[in-house]
This record gives structure tokens, C-alpha cells and sequence, in this order.
């Protein structure tokens, strides 16, 4: 039963949602973004002063995603990662080392992917500016609703080609 509420629910879900408030496209260089102070948590910080500015780019219409363009000065310090993050460096470099020990040296042209409840630890040498795409993390539920909506509409779509 549980099942198929689950994917009359499933089946329910817009493709697309649209909202009629704000814009719709939003252009600017990224050298234009206003850039606020963005204190990285005390606690956190390793070594160094690292500091760190954020400048919103854009925000989704319903408040789950989130453009910006972000720069810190050289440190060393541990991030959390509220959202998902996906990264792409834009000047400077910065040394990666994640939770699991996977370490990597990210420098402009290359992107990057941190999942949202995740840590990873940053050394910046010198300078590093990024633009971060931020995504909420579904709540457990709907994200199972979709994925329940996906292997249905997967086994629907191989079941017309067969």
C-alpha cells in the first residue's frame, strides 16, 4: 500500500515547477558581483587568516539553489558542507583533502563536486576564486519519491521499446 502511494505520488510530481516570482535570467560578470565578507568559522581554521568574501549570483525560486562566486586568501581550515557543492574554479588553486583521503589540487577550468553533510579540508597557498552551484539535499522522503518516480517511468519507457 505503502508502495503505491508512494508512486501515485511519484506520478503526481511536475516534470518542471514553474514559478512566476523573480527572474528568469540573470547575466553578470563575475568581476561585478558585489563580495561581502564571509568570516570562515573560527573553529574550523587550521592555520593561517584565511578570509574569505561571497557575492550571490542568483537564487532559485524556491530557495533550494543557489549561485554565487566566492574567493579566500591563503589558510588552511575544514569546511562543512550544508548543500550540495559543485565547484568550478575560476583563479588561483586549492588543496582538497576529503573525509574519505582522497586529495586533489583544484585550479582554474577545474570543477569539483562535495556532497551536502560532508567535510573536506582546504589549504589555499596563495588565492582561490570559485563559483559554487549550492543544491538543498531533497528531504529523505522525496528524494525516495523520485528515485521510486525514475525506475518507474525507466521500467515504463523499457517496457514501450520492448
Amino acid at each position: 500500500m505503502f508502495a503505491s502511494a508512494m508512486a501515485l505520488a511519484a506520478r503526481s510530481m511536475p516534470d518542471i515547477a514553474v514559478f512566476s516570482r523573480g527572474k528568469s535570467f540573470v547575466a553578470h560578470s563575475s568581476d561585478l558581483i558585489d563580495m561581502k565578507s564571509t568570516p570562515i568559522n573560527p573553529d574550523w581554521i587550521v592555520a593561517g587568516d584565511p578570509r574569505a568574501r561571497t557575492g550571490e549570483h542568483s537564487r532559485g525560486h524556491d530557495d533550494a539553489a543557489l549561485t554565487a562566486i566566492w574567493d579566500c586568501t591563503a589558510g588552511e581550515f575544514r569546511w562543512f558542507f550544508g548543500w550540495d557543492e559543485t565547484v568550478m574554479i575560476l583563479e588561483g588553486e586549492v588543496h582538497i583533502t576529503a573525509d574519505d583521503g582522497t586529495e586533489r589540487i583544484l585550479r582554474a577550468g577545474d570543477v569539483a563536486f562535495f556532497a551536502g553533510g560532508t567535510w573536506a579540508s582546504w589549504r589555499v597557498d596563495n588565492y582561490v576564486r570559485k563559483v559554487a552551484f549550492l543544491r538543498k539535499p531533497f528531504p529523505k522522503p522525496v528524494a525516495f519519491a523520485y528515485r521510486l518516480r525514475k525506475l518507474l517511468r525507466g521500467n515504463a519507457q523499457q517496457g514501450i521499446a520492448a
